[in-house]
C-alpha cells in the first residue's frame, strides 16, 4: 500500500494527465509544503510529517473561509471549500468523540495530570501517542480545558 505521499504524487501526474488544473495545482502546493517541512525539520518525510502538514494547511483554509464568508466573498468560500475537500482525503479518520475521551482519560491517569498547569506535559504526551496523527489537538484542548478546570 503506497504511503500518502506517494499517493500525492501519483495523484499529482493523473491530474495534471487529465488537465484538471486546479486539482494539480492544489496538490502540488501541498507537495511543496511537505518538502518544505521536511527540510525545515531536518526530518524524512514520513506519514506523520505529512499529516501534520496537511492538518496545518486545512486549519489554514478553514480560518480563510471563514474571514471571506465575514466578507461576504462566497467565491472564496467555495474555492477554500472545495480545497479542504480534496485535501481531507489524504488525511486518516479521525477518531470518535468517545475514543478521543477515553485515550486523554488515559493519559491523564498515566502523567498523573490534575491541574491546568499540567496541560502542557499532557499534551506533549498525547502528541508522542501512537494515535496522535488521528487527534485534533483543538478539541483535545478544549476537553483537557474542562477536566483540568
Amino acid at each position: 500500500m503506497p504511503s500518502t505521499y506517494e499517493r500525492i504524487r501519483a495523484d499529482i501526474i493523473t491530474a495534471m494527465k487529465a488537465r484538471a488544473a486546479k486539482t494539480a495545482t492544489i496538490l502540488r502546493t501541498c507537495d511543496a509544503a511537505i518538502q518544505r517541512a521536511s527540510m525545515d525539520q531536518g526530518k524524512p518525510i514520513d506519514e506523520g510529517l505529512v499529516t501534520a502538514t496537511l492538518r496545518k494547511a486545512v486549519k489554514n483554509l478553514t480560518d480563510a473561509r471563514e474571514e471571506f464568508a465575514k466578507a461576504g466573498r462566497t467565491d472564496l468560500v467555495d474555492a477554500n471549500s472545495a480545497e479542504i475537500a480534496l485535501l481531507e482525503v489524504y488525511l486518516p479518520k479521525g477518531l470518535s468523540p468517545a475514543q478521543i475521551e477515553a485515550l486523554v482519560a488515559e493519559v491523564l491517569r498515566t502523567t498523573g495530570a490534575a491541574t491546568k498547569k499540567d496541560m502542557g506535559r499532557v499534551m506533549g504526551a498525547l502528541k508522542q501517542h501512537p494515535d496522535a496523527g488521528q487527534l485534533d489537538f483543538a478539541v483535545v484542548s478544549r476537553l483537557l480545558q474542562s477536566k483540568l478546570a
